[in-house]
């Protein structure tokens, strides 16, 4: 591995082994549906109960059964049923005055909506034309009791939890919270809020956002400050780091610069089991151990840092979770730009889409694709994904990865 001339990976060779390298935390929980956003799943969740657990009305209106009503455009209305009230029996050749939600009374088989009605006193006068066995949400139509609602390895996201309360589940098993390190490295940087900058310092922005997208993922998070750029300094940051994280994260110092320690570093501490990737912004990416913790090195510039945390670390930090990551899904979008020299590497682009007169989408790209350029990650809504070696021109199909579906 000390050997730079080795070729840089690819993306899928990237992922794979990081996904190899993966062992998902043992350690489980029982949280409530309150705190249940965003954490994962540890066991599959079997539904004790039917839903809906009894015939009810889609719409506020009448019931009756459609049999006693064929032929007749008037019914005496002989019950009224509300949500939460018991259905009752409807007397044959009746009506029910019935609302949204409420239990069909047995004897009914149609609701009709009230719009399409005229009542009279107690008296229900039906449309000409009606259909039998309507508005009506069946017993069972969402879920039959004994159904897996959600599988282990599954985010809880805010309509799975609730999907879990409308089963009547209070609390539901998860995996227990990943402890991930943030070091930032570097002696330009400076922390936002301790004093102005002094010439040559720029603030650190990496340690921030590394801290709000893990905090995106459900992470607890042990950050430190900047670490100086010291292999020395680094070695010990390292250490102590691997004492409590299930997984370290630097930012910087994995170049080739006579000031890049971290890579040093991390072979002196621990183990490099790859390092650079052929992509464009992000080339510098180290992945490793540090004792039993995994290690993650992202690079320096903002940009890069950003784009390799959703390319590579954010799924392997989802599997690590007990989450199966899916593969990287983009749609085609026509580019409305041109790229006339090919890279080398494989180029994500930060674009924004448009939708034009003729009802296409195009991807506009951010005039300056520069790695140190963080505000392009904010005007963008996502990543165009150009292969190594291609060429585009204006109105060409290229992929885009929106970063919600990078889980940004």
């Amino acid at each position: 591995m000390k050997n730079e001339s080795l070729p840089l990976l690819s993306v899928e060779e990237v992922w794979a082994r990081m996904q190899a390298e993966a062992v998902a935390v043992a350690d489980c929980e029982r949280v409530t549906l309150d705190e249940a956003l965003s954490r994962v799943l540890a066991e599959d969740l079997r539904a004790p109960i039917t839903v809906p657990g009894f015939d009810n009305s889609a719409m506020d209106g009448y019931a009756f059964r459609a049999d006693d009503a064929r032929g007749r455009r008037e019914l005496p209305i002989s019950l009224r049923v509300a949500a939460g009230d018991p259905p009752g029996k409807l007397s044959p050749g009746t009506a029910c005055r019935i609302f949204t939600g409420a239990p069909v009374p047995a004897g009914a088989d149609t609701v009709v909506i009230q719009e399409h009605c005229e009542r009279r006193g107690d008296t229900l006068v039906l449309p000409e034309a009606w259909t039998p066995h309507a508005n009506i949400r069946r017993a069972g139509e969402d879920i039959r009791a004994g159904d897996v609602i959600l599988q282990a390895g599954a985010r809880l996201s805010p309509q799975a939890v609730g999907l879990a309360a409308s089963c009547g589940f209070p609390e539901v098993l998860v995996r227990r919270r990943l402890r991930v390190a943030i070091l930032s490295t570097g002696n330009e940087l400076k922390t936002a809020g301790l004093g102005p900058l002094n010439q040559g310092q720029i603030y650190d922005s990496n340690r921030p956002m590394l801290h709000a997208l893990l905090a995106h993922l459900g992470c607890e998070i042990q950050a430190a400050g900047p670490v100086s750029d010291d292999v020395a300094a680094t070695c010990e940051a390292l250490r102590a780091a691997a004492q409590a994280a299930d997984v370290i994260f630097t930012t910087g110092g994995v170049s080739v610069g006579e000031e890049d320690h971290v890579k040093a570093a991390l072979e002196a501490e621990g183990t490099l089991a790859l390092w650079r990737v052929a992509i464009k912004p992000g080339k510098p990416l180290a992945f490793g151990r540090v004792g039993a913790a995994y290690f993650l090195g992202l690079p320096g510039n903002p940009v890069s840092a950003f784009v390799t945390f959703l390319l590579f670390a954010q799924p392997f930090l989802k599997a690590l979770m007990g989450q199966t990551p899916g593969p990287l899904r983009g749609f085609p979008v026509r580019a409305a730009f041109m790229r006339a020299t090919p890279d080398k590497r494989r180029e994500f682009l930060r674009a924004r889409l448009t939708i034009r007169a003729d009802g296409a989408l195009w991807a506009e790209a951010y005039p300056r694709q520069s790695s140190g350029v963080l505000s392009s990650t904010v005007w963008a809504d996502g990543l165009v994904d150009i292969a190594a070696g291609r060429t585009v021109a204006e109105g060409e199909a290229v992929p885009f990865l929106p970063f919600e579906g990078l889980g940004c």
